[in-house]
């Protein structure tokens, strides 16, 4: 007498490169240039990815021309839809003034560069950086404060990843002056909008600006 055969097996485990690239992008920004065999499992892999993540409540951003991939959460549901709110897997951080200033200057630069047509790479060095931001901040009489300040900022640009710090040029070298990579991803979080609501903002602190400094200039006189 024969039995039917019911296989009980657990279902077979996701591949190795499938399990790497979620942890991988669960970590971080995966980059082409980062790690190409990675990449190119991401490419093939994609539609599974967007599957595993979407039950995280996740999208996946890719950009195969500018070469980045990274996880966003999806959109928080409204007051008038039914859908359940979901706890954030990835976490919201507000930024300073001082960092969205940095930001927005960087992703203005990034668009000239990339009008120019030339490099692929938009590489600035740190004094460049500090002149681009100097001229919107208050005057102070403690230039190496202000600068520290600056450097303060930039650092927080390379700690969220839209900033890479170089190696400087020379082997061995460590002397010579730091230079900065504006990471292409920059544009997949400052769009036209962001650049338009922060351009309102930064002109009303402008205005505020000159309005202390003129006020401590009628008091010099007084």
């Amino acid at each position: 007498m024969e039995e039917d055969y019911v296989d009980t097996a657990p279902a077979a485990a996701p591949t190795p490169d499938l399990s790497v690239l979620l942890i991988s992008l669960l970590r971080t920004v995966l980059y082409r240039e980062g790690d190409e065999r990675l990449w190119a499992a991401l490419l093939n892999l994609q539609a599974r990815v967007r599957d595993y993540v979407a039950v995280l409540n996740l999208d996946l951003v890719l950009d195969e021309a500018e070469g980045y991939a990274f996880l966003k959460s999806r959109p928080e549901p409204t007051d008038d839809d039914a859908t359940p709110r979901l706890p954030r897997l990835i976490a919201r951080r507000p930024l300073s003034f001082p960092v969205s200033l940095l930001l927005a200057l960087l992703r203005k630069k990034l668009a000239e560069f990339d009008a120019g047509a030339g490099d692929t790479r938009l590489v600035l060095s740190r004094d460049e950086i500090v002149e681009l931001v100097r001229v919107f901040l208050p005057d102070r009489s403690n230039e190496a404060k202000l600068i520290d300040q600056i450097e303060t900022t930039i650092n927080k640009g390379v700690e969220l990843g839209f900033l890479r710090k170089l190696k400087s040029a020379g082997a061995g070298s460590t002397t010579g002056p730091a230079s900065y990579e504006v990471r292409r991803i920059l544009k997949a979080f400052v769009d036209a909008q962001w650049l338009a609501e922060f351009d309102a903002r930064l002109l009303a602190y402008q205005l505020q600006l000159s309005g202390v400094v003129s006020a401590r200039e009628g008091q010099s006189h007084d």
